[in-house]
């Protein structure tokens, strides 16, 4: 290499610099927004690079004409294959966005999942303290006579039960929300199961002075876990009971849905719902206003969110809505297929 040269060779290597330079920042802006749009320019602007530091080859005269023709083509020839090492490294790029997202949103889920866990036993916890205090006083008072056994025993199973519910309502509500949950999926006729609904929870309105009808239109078949289909009809119908004052009715009706899917409408005479807590009553623990706030024999608040899970398990949806003097919870579950006929009917 001659002495002279190297001043012409340096100026084309700071030009080839300055180009990479930029290039690199632009690849850099890119890659803020669009991480797959600046993969596929990284390997281009190495080229353009080297095409910038040629061209000032040639104007300093350093390279013979045929030199140059050789590179030109050569960088013309490699551009192909830095295309395709950049859509490569794009495809790749932007897969490993999405597991990056998928993985995220599924951290944030569990861990959204695990914080309402927490909050439903801390509620149940807390309201688990009631019946345990009412079960160590009636115990008490049968030890000391103030209260009859019988009336202390009767009192201290009905406590009891309270507290079983309590635990079943937390294993369900932990199980629905647990990561893998399964269904088990079988053919289901949704007016059965809403039957055989009223029929478990009758007694309770009756004690209740609450009446207590259903009807069905049409044939309703659903792909659903017979089991919790049942849970989530029966903790609207239990939940509407509770609600009602003595006197009221409560009306379960199952009818075609919108988008190919079977209804299950629960009625009641609550008195209505605030229409800033609409939104809020399928949350863990709502407890609402005092016209929604169970009385001592409610439940822990996860009813209606046990509701919300099952239906979204299953593909559908469950919504809330004033009536007149009441509310009415809709439940909507995805027909199997075949659809409803709504020319036949019964009452449940």
């Amino acid at each position: 290499m001659k002495l002279d040269m190297l001043p012409a060779l340096a100026v084309a290597a700071i030009v080839a610099a300055a180009v990479g330079l930029a290039g690199a920042v632009v690849v850099l802006a890119v890659a803020r927004r669009r991480p797959a749009l600046a993969a596929v320019l990284g390997p281009l602007a190495v080229i353009a690079a080297l095409a910038a530091g040629v061209a000032t080859s040639v104007q300093t005269m350093v390279l013979p004409d045929s030199a140059v023709s050789a590179v030109l083509w050569l960088l013309a020839a490699a551009v192909p294959a830095a295309l395709a090492v950049g859509l490569v490294l794009a495809v790749r790029t932007h897969r490993l966005g999405v597991e990056r997202a998928a993985a995220l949103a599924a951290r944030e889920r569990d861990a959204a999942a695990e914080a309402r866990r927490r909050e439903v036993v801390a509620w149940i916890s807390h309201d688990l303290r009631t019946p345990l205090s009412a079960v160590r006083a009636l115990a008490e008072a049968a030890e000391d006579a103030v209260a009859e056994p019988a009336d202390a025993l009767r009192g201290i199973l009905t406590e009891n039960a309270r507290m079983s519910a309590m635990v079943d309502d937390l294993l369900a509500y932990s199980r629905l929300h647990s990561p893998g949950v399964r269904l088990e999926r079988a053919p289901t006729d949704v007016g059965d199961v809403v039957s055989d609904v009223l029929a478990s929870t009758r007694p309770i309105a009756e004690a209740a002075s609450v009446s207590l009808t259903g009807a069905v239109a049409g044939a309703g078949i659903v792909s659903a876990d017979a089991g919790l289909l049942a849970r989530a009809v029966e903790n609207l119908v239990v939940n509407a009971i509770r609600n009602t004052p003595a006197g009221g009715t409560v009306r379960v009706d199952v009818s075609p849905g919108a988008g190919d899917s079977v209804a299950v409408a629960v009625a009641d005479g609550c008195g209505g719902i605030a229409a800033a807590d609409l939104a809020r009553v399928f949350e863990p623990g709502w407890r609402g206003s005092s016209a929604r706030t169970p009385g001592p024999g409610g439940g822990t608040g996860t009813g209606l969110s046990i509701v919300r899970r099952v239906a979204e398990l299953h593909g559908g949806g469950v919504s809330v809505e004033n009536l007149d003097g009441g509310c009415r919870f809709i439940l909507r579950i995805p027909e199997a297929g075949g659809g409803s006929d709504p020319s036949g009917g019964r009452a449940i």
